[in-house]
């Protein structure tokens, strides 16, 4: 090996096993291994991780913050060693006899050892694995779709920012299939190369695929059927919700587009990918006439930039007692996208380097309430790195993956809070419910300017402002208020179920390479109830458009994250607070920042049921929680569809065409595009136009060869018989010739084949355009003149 860390690994097992051999007595090598020596072999591992995970950690960074090929080739080297370093540990970590050792600790750590991952690859596969990877990863990071006349349009922000603003249905559709085209159909095959991989590392784990050892991370002999079990529980939530919001769709864009009995057309919602339908609160907002207010216009108005955004969620954590951020993770995230040109992957997300010092966030921010929320989410994995970086390297992770995000789930739970908002400034008029709140906040609350502690200074320039409590919100408000956060995380819950499985379907050989696309949304009309826009091929590969498919990032943490919403009923009760659970702020809470912090220090050394036990109670994930926060909207969902009419589910539809192509033409017996249907009909108009023109001059030609040369090849033997006749009378008659094909003949006879060749010459015309029709109808579906691109100037 060529690793740094190699060389003291050795010498300290070495040691050891002399200290052990010399300790034991020198016994056999089946007693070499005791507990002793483990906890010396996972002190080593520990020391020699931070140096290796964190040099890979800052080689991956400076690859995804400037995309270049010199970076690229530094990660993929970083990752090497990275992998080297996994399996050599966790071959090492094989040979010790845990059952008899009695430190839990200890059997817990080598366990989790065992599992290396990718790095059980073959050196030359594994190299080929993390060239596939980053591929994926960086093509999807650097799709564009480009205007036919103007520029090209990133994912972040343009063409989110079109699907989040736009109702015009064809610029929507344009957007969503030029990003599938950019990227989806660019991963088709390396993707099928991809699954093949994969299971074969997972194979080497000890695992049957790849889908077995991401869940294997939940450490649970039953957790399909859990998942289907809260799957169902939340349904009915989510069925309410998307005949609601289909009926609204309905009236807005018309019985053309909307089947108010059917699925949505995915591009209709808000969302690139319609896991979020929070954008198009304003088509479907239950109280028009009491809309809440804008608070991104708000943000605006208050000039607020990136960094305050960070700085906000930063409080929230400091008031709650936790701890905050080294001055490094302000001098080393990437906070906006950069200005300099580079090409960067803006996909949020949140970095520990794995040396207790550094840790960072990478998004591209813009000035939204929504780019807000995500911001307190991601800060919620920085107050996670934070709390537990004093554990091992093998501890450092949530209890399990789905921990992390739902620490997230909670924290912008409680900040997008009617009480969070107007107290931070953010709301100018909304109401304060003012019997309602924590207990240990109510003391300071008699008093305007206690309701907002010390914020309005920070937000008005040094200024305190206040606002006079009032009344509890509306009825009407509070369902709007609950609409708006269901938009966003209760749509979200079958999208983020389903992604997964359908991967561990792919990875386990139940969905066949040749039917990818098809069953993908099989399961995205099952669950979601959508259907694409326009027809799909297997020649789309619409799974890869999403960031976490390509990039090859486990997503059924973010659907148990939701479930895992229940330790917010915890906290707000340690905050104090009484009422319903959607108007609970922990804000400023000691007391819940207190059972927070226990629970996060723990990182991963415990299994997750205790953990959850020890903020909730319960060893079992419960969708009580989400239910309970949502029980006022779900009342009244119930209540209007039921008025309405409204069927819920989509009963004996599936994702068929034919009745909404409408705007489709007929040509060739092939279904075209208004546009390229005329395209087309030019183009065999211009080839009927040569060839007819080919055929008439080649006609008058032969016309007028005939007509001139027959009379003269008449006459030419008859004046040289008279010549000679008093010369030889006995010489035989010589007949006029011509030549066809080289072959002397007649020339009325020669004229004659030269039309029947020219007749054959349009007929193998005919029939070639024919073929060549018939040829790619076969094998493309559509001629390429036939196809956007073949008229393309881009």
């Amino acid at each position: 090996m060529d690793l740094p860390w190699t060389f003291p690994t050795c010498s300290l097992l070495l040691w050891a096993a002399l200290a052990m051999a010399q300790y034991q007595g020198h016994q056999s090598l089946g007693r070499f291994y005791n507990e002793t020596v483990a906890k010396a072999f996972l002190q080593f591992y520990d020391q020699t991780a931070q140096i290796v995970w964190s040099q890979f950690m800052e080689a991956t960074w400076n690859y995804v913050t400037n995309i270049t090929k010199k970076n690229r080739e530094e990660m993929l080297h970083k990752d090497s060693e990275r992998s080297k370093h996994m399996l050599y540990f966790g071959t090492q970590a094989r040979l010790f006899k845990t059952s008899r050792f009695q430190d839990p600790d200890v059997k817990r750590l080598l366990s989790k050892l065992l599992n290396v991952d990718k790095a059980a690859l073959p050196q030359d596969e594994l190299q080929e694995y993390n060239q596939l990877l980053a591929y994926m990863e960086t093509t999807y990071s650097m799709a564009q779709v480009c205007l036919n006349e103007g520029p090209c349009m990133p994912l972040e922000p343009d063409l989110q920012e079109v699907m989040a603003t736009s109702r015009d249905q064809k610029e929507l559709l344009w957007a969503w299939q030029g990003w599938r085209d950019a990227v989806g159909r660019q991963l088709r095959i390396t993707f099928e190369r991809y699954v093949q991989l994969s299971n074969k590392a997972a194979n080497l784990n000890g695992y049957k695929d790849m889908g077995a050892l991401w869940r294997s991370k939940y450490e649970s002999e039953t957790l399909e059927d859990d998942l289907e079990q809260l799957y169902q529980e939340l349904q009915p939530l989510y069925l309410n919700l998307h005949a609601y919001v289909r009926r609204a769709l309905h009236r807005h864009y018309g019985p053309k587009i909307i089947d108010p009995r059917g699925p949505i057309p995915a591009h209709l919602l808000g969302n690139m990918w319609a896991q979020s339908w929070v954008n198009i609160l304003d088509l479907v907002l239950p109280f028009p006439k009491k809309p809440p207010e804008d608070i991104t216009k708000i943000m605006k108005s208050q000039h607020w930039k990136p960094s305050k955004m960070f700085e906000e969620a930063e409080k929230f954590f400091t008031s709650l007692g936790m701890l905050s951020t080294p001055p490094s993770f302000w001098k080393n995230s990437m906070m906006e996208r950069p200005a300099d040109g580079r090409e960067v992957e803006c996909h949020a997300s949140a970095w520990d380097f794995y040396n207790g010092r550094d840790f960072r966030i990478k998004k591209c921010t813009e000035v939204t309430v929504e780019d807000l929320l995500s911001i307190f989410h991601q800060m919620g994995h920085i107050q996670y790195f934070l709390q537990y970086r004093n554990l091992s390297v093998i501890f450092r992770a949530g209890a399990n993956p789905a921990f992390e995000e739902a620490v997230g789930s909670v924290i912008t739970l409680s900040a997008s809070s009617h009480k969070h908002l107007l107290n931070r400034g953010l709301l100018s008029h909304q109401h304060q419910d003012s019997g309602d709140g924590n207990q240990e906040d109510r003391s300071r609350a008699t008093k305007p300017e206690a309701a907002a502690p010390a914020l309005w200074a920070s937000l008005k320039g040094g200024r305190a402002r206040s606002h006079p409590l009032t009344a509890p919100p509306s009825p009407e408000e509070e369902v709007n208020f609950l609409m708006s956060v269901a938009l966003e995380k209760i749509a979200f819950i079958p999208f983020s179920y389903l992604m997964d499985l359908f991967r561990w379907k792919v990875f386990d050989g139940t969905i066949q390479k040749n039917v990818y696309n098809q069953e993908w949304w099989n399961l995205r009309l099952k669950y979601q109830g959508l259907c694409p826009p326009i027809p799909r091929t297997e020649e789309d590969f619409d799974p890869g458009a999403k960031f976490h498919i390509s990039a090859s990032v486990p997503y059924l943490r973010y659907f148990l994250s939701l479930v895992l919403s229940s330790p917010l009923e915890s906290l707000c009760k340690a905050s104090g607070h009484i009422g319903p659970l959607h108007r609970c702020d922990i804000y400023n809470s000691k007391k819940a920042g207190k059972l927070l912090e226990d629970v996060l220090k723990l990182g991963s050394s415990k299994p997750w049921p205790e953990v959850l036990q020890k903020i909730t109670g319960q060893t079992q994930m419960s969708t009580k929680a989400l239910m309970t926060y949502f029980k006022p909207l779900l009342n009244w969902l119930v209540t209007e569809n039921v008025r309405q009419g409204e069927i819920l589910g989509w009963p004996d539809f599936s994702c068929t065409f034919e009745e909404k192509d409408t705007e489709k033409v007929a040509f060739l017996n092939l279904e075209l595009d208004p546009d390229q249907a005329k395209y087309g009909q030019w183009v065999l108009l211009a080839l009927s136009f040569i060839m007819f023109l080919a055929a008439l001059l080649l006609a008058y030609r032969l016309y007028f060869l005939e007509k001139k040369s027959l009379p003269q090849a008449t006459n030419a033997p008859a004046t040289e018989a008279q010549a000679s006749g008093s010369r030889d009378t006995s010489a035989p008659e010589t007949q006029p010739k011509a030549y066809f094909l080289g072959i002397a003949m007649d020339p009325r006879l020669v004229a004659k084949r030269q039309w029947i060749l020219l007749s054959l010459c349009l007929i193998l015309m005919l029939c070639s355009i024919s073929l060549t029709i018939r040829v790619f109808m076969q094998h493309y579906k559509k001629p390429p003149w036939m196809r956007a691109e073949w008229w393309s100037w881009d």
